[in-house]
């Protein structure tokens, strides 16, 4: 059927008996309001896209399935169930009596296409920055030495993420040994200008 994607129907025909008739209907409501939609699977479960970004997905488990808009906040109302259990904005779906009627749906994924058309973006939620690594005792003595001067002022001009890199993989060291030989490391490579994971750099 044009606009169906292989893969979800191979994902449809391996769901438990339950499943298959609840995924089956979500199918055919968002293509029934969103003629234009993109089917793919991400993640290992169905979503369905409009305008080149995702709108909503669905899933089958074990004795429930999901279904959710990818832009869920911004719809004002999204008839969500109040357990608030499961994936998705509508809880443990286990019959289409679970459901929103159609209508209520269609006018969901309309909500959903008027985002992606409106180029509307997922929020996503600024994580705090993370403190300044404190300085180990040694290494800290090692980059006040005046031979190791080079090693200091390129530590200094680093960012707190790259100090950090430094600091982390140096306290990690599982004994006095490693420690010893990732502080010499550390001193070359800073006096060279490196980060600590240079190698890994283009």
């Amino acid at each position: 059927m044009a606009g169906h994607h292989a893969g979800v129907d191979a994902y449809i025909a391996k769901s438990a008996d339950f499943a298959k008739p609840i995924l089956e209907y979500l199918r055919n409501v968002v293509h029934t309001a969103c003629p234009e939609t993109e089917e793919t699977l991400k993640w290992g479960f169905p979503h369905f896209g409009y305008r080149g970004a995702m709108m909503c997905s669905m899933a089958a488990f074990k004795q429930h399935c999901s279904f959710g808009f990818w832009l869920a906040k911004e719809i004002l109302d999204k008839g969500s169930r109040d357990d608030h259990e499961g994936m998705g904005q509508f809880g443990k779906i286990t019959s289409l009596k679970d459901l929103p009627g159609k209508q209520k749906l269609v006018s969901f994924i309309k909500q959903a296409m008027a985002l992606n058309e409106a180029g509307v973006k997922q929020k996503r939620p600024k994580s705090a920055p993370k403190p300044e690594a404190a300085l180990p005792v040694d290494l800290a003595d090692l980059l006040a030495q005046k031979k190791h001067l080079k090693a200091k002022t390129c530590f200094d001009r680093f960012s707190p993420s790259a100090r950090r890199d430094y600091i982390e993989w140096i306290t990690e060291a599982k004994t006095e040994a490693t420690r010893h030989k990732r502080l010499a490391t550390a001193l070359e490579w800073l006096a060279e200008g490196k980060q600590r994971n240079w190698k890994y750099m283009a």
